[in-house]
């Protein structure tokens, strides 16, 4: 069930039976049927030891559809390592870090990434950001005994993943997404709407729960096209779209969007007669900026996590001078000072032992903003809650944040959005 209070009015509350949380004991663990076709039967983590080093591997793009997030996440990777180090390293040691590419779906490369990181001993690996990226490694990682942490990952496939409890997540599952981004829609009067949407598991939920809430709200979807996201051609898939005449058309995808985009406007359903709608897969400030000047001016787009701070920013700028947008860097910073301050907390850098402790720091002792203070904390005997940049970031039983914030941004003439929000929503998630 989700409870969305958005600024200045209450959304219903809509109990989604077919994606309700299973919620039992232990940090990111859950007994659900297993998803994922190729893990074991057994869902229990392996026994590891921890050999003193806390040990950072990312997987996160720096190739395929998703590429534009890996610059802002690894500098948000690379800005909590510095503060780590500079205030002691874990366990009286440096973090150390190894960078890999998750690429997509289209190629071996994320398997290949974690051999090597496997090898190389990482304790936690930090990615990928597509979910189904994600959930073609997740089996190869978490049977390691290592703490699989996405930045990104907001398919509801991981609530319910076998996922031996080891896998966790600073970005909340797509149902609070579909709910703002339907709320939204049926808000600004499309009572006629049509969807077109990637065919995989983070197209296709996202899709559902919109749908659903579109529908739950009372307006109509007319046509739901799914899509292979590798087509050389979208002009069949778009004539579907047209003949309903949708006032609004919600875009659920990667950077294939351009090529939607450009047949939207050649069949002349451009963003000036009819609503569009994108989500944090194409909500992107780099992928449409050579297309005509104001060819995505008033499009919305919603994107998983609250504002990131000015300071925030400035030190992201500082680890990399080139960022043109910030998403998912407050997450992926959160992420890796969650699992150094799990590290501390179990005195171990062993994968199941951070595991065990993750949920442990994200709540319910005394709160901290930075892992310095966290840790000094730490190292007094205290309890800590851990209050992030992307939200309080306070883990349920599955390992998904149990409170999230939505933010809702909307395109200007020069066919970027910026970084500042029109609103943010912020949903409990509750199992």
């Amino acid at each position: 069930m989700i409870r969305i209070a958005p600024v200045g009015r209450a959304l219903a509350v809509v109990a989604a039976t077919s994606l309700a949380l299973t919620a039992c004991g232990g940090g990111g663990s859950n007994t659900a049927t297993q998803t994922s076709p190729s893990a074991p039967a057994s869902s229990a983590a392996p026994a590891t030891k921890g050999d003193g080093t806390l040990t950072l591997g990312t997987l996160l793009p720096q190739t395929g559809s998703l590429a534009f997030l890996g610059p802002p996440e690894f500098a948000g990777v690379d800005l909590a390592l510095k503060e780590i180090n500079e205030a002691g390293g874990v366990l009286g040691k440096p973090v150390a870090k190894m960078d890999t590419d998750s690429g997509d779906t289209t190629t071996n490369i994320a398997s290949q990434s974690v051999d090597k990181l496997l090898a190389q001993k990482a304790d936690a690996i930090i990615g990928a950001a597509s979910s189904s990226v994600s959930e073609s490694v997740i089996d190869k990682i978490t049977g390691a005994g290592v703490v699989h942490f996405s930045p990104a990952n907001t398919s509801d496939v991981f609530t319910t993943i076998n996922d031996r409890g080891l896998y966790f997540r600073t970005s909340p599952p797509d149902k609070l997404q579909g709910r703002v981004l339907g709320d939204l829609i049926v808000a600004d009067g499309n009572d006629t709407v049509a969807i077109m949407a990637m065919q995989d598991s983070y197209g296709t939920g996202l899709a559902d729960q919109v749908q659903k809430t579109v529908t739950d709200g009372g307006g109509e979807v007319v046509e739901r096209v799914d899509y292979d996201p590798k087509a050389a051609d979208f002009s069949a898939d778009v004539s579907k779209i047209k003949a309903k005449n949708p006032k609004g058309i919600v875009l659920i995808g990667f950077e294939e969007t351009s090529k939607v985009i450009q047949e939207l406007v050649k069949q002349g359903l451009p963003a000036t007669k009819h609503k569009w709608y994108m989500v944090d897969g194409n909500t992107s400030n780099t992928n449409y900026v050579k297309m005509p000047k104001g060819t995505l001016k008033g499009v919305k787009g919603t994107i998983p996590g609250a504002a990131a701070p000015e300071d925030f920013q400035k030190k992201l700028l500082e680890v990399n001078k080139d960022l043109e947008d910030f998403s998912y860097a407050p997450e992926s910073y959160d992420a890796a000072n969650l699992i150094a301050l799990a590290a501390e907390a179990a005195k171990s850098d062993a994968g199941v032992d951070i595991a065990a402790k993750l949920a442990e720091v994200s709540k319910g002792g005394e709160k901290c903003k930075s892992f310095k203070e966290c840790v000094d904390l730490l190292k007094a005997g205290k309890d800590i809650d851990y209050e992030g940049v992307s939200g309080p970031v306070e883990f349920n039983e599955a390992g998904d944040p149990a409170v999230a914030t939505i933010g809702i941004y909307q395109y200007g003439d020069d066919n970027k959005y910026g970084t500042k929000a029109l609103e943010y929503r912020t949903g409990n998630i509750a199992g």
